[in-house]
């Protein structure tokens, strides 16, 4: 069946983006990502000594990162707290964030990056993403290379790129697939590849030559809003 988005996007079409670094002063690094109406902050502290001593590595250092919504983010109120999903979405933002840092750098210290949904609208997992990989870079972490993070979805047969919260509940024809990636941008690797819903496997291609064409994208808008910056504070 024909699908048509309901806001006019084309199917490569990411939503107007909007990014700002230094929205917490008294972090060592923060940001701001917004794919349209979900907004993303993100502070960075540390490195510092891990604690309890155990935890340390003298090889390299600990990637800590803690997501949440806040409770008037969403429609329906969301309880204060972590969740299982909090806890789920925290753990993959730090398998997508550690590969584009040199956490070897870093013995027996811990990064601490803290991550909250102003509000949501879908893709808060790859606005948070984006806006930490800014903050890390506002804190002087030495990275590799930024991530860029977006949501590649299927609406019934057709692929689509930065879903919204109606695209996600679609139910018709073969219904809705949500596949949140992230890409080491200087690299074109991929540090994130989930899946929420059906894909053919022989599709898995299309979904990646879909990301790759959007996450250059996504680069500009993090560099520009870091470039608004005189080392690494605001002007």
């Amino acid at each position: 069946m024909a699908v048509k988005r309901s806001d006019g996007r084309a199917f490569d079409e990411v939503r107007e983006m909007s990014a700002k670094v230094g929205v917490i002063p008294n972090a060592d690094g923060s940001a701001l990502f917004a794919f349209g109406n979900t907004i993303a902050i993100a502070a960075v502290y540390g490195p510092r000594q891990l604690h309890p001593q155990h935890m340390q590595n003298p090889l390299k250092g600990y990637l800590r990162v803690n997501y949440d919504l806040m409770s008037f983010s969403v429609y329906d109120r969301k309880r204060p707290g972590p969740s299982r999903r909090s806890s789920e979405i925290s753990k993959v933002t730090e398998w997508a964030l550690s590969p584009a840092i040199y956490l070897e750098q870093f013995p027996n210290s811990v990064i601490d990056v803290q991550i909250y949904i102003l509000q949501a609208d879908a893709g808060t997992r790859t606005a948070g993403i984006n806006a930490a990989s800014m903050a890390l870079a506002h804190a002087g972490i030495p990275m590799k290379s930024l991530v860029c993070s977006v949501a590649i979805g299927k609406l019934d047969q057709d692929l689509i790129v930065d879903l919204t919260k109606e695209e996600e509940d679609f139910e018709e024809g073969e219904g809705a697939t949500d596949f949140p990636v992230a890409v080491l941008a200087n690299t074109n690797e991929f540090s994130l590849l989930q899946m929420d819903g059906k894909l053919p496997p022989e599709r898995l291609n299309e979904v990646l030559e879909l990301a790759l064409k959007v996450t250059p994208k996504i680069f500009e808008v993090q560099k520009n809003a870091l470039k608004a910056c005189v080392g690494g504070k605001d002007e």
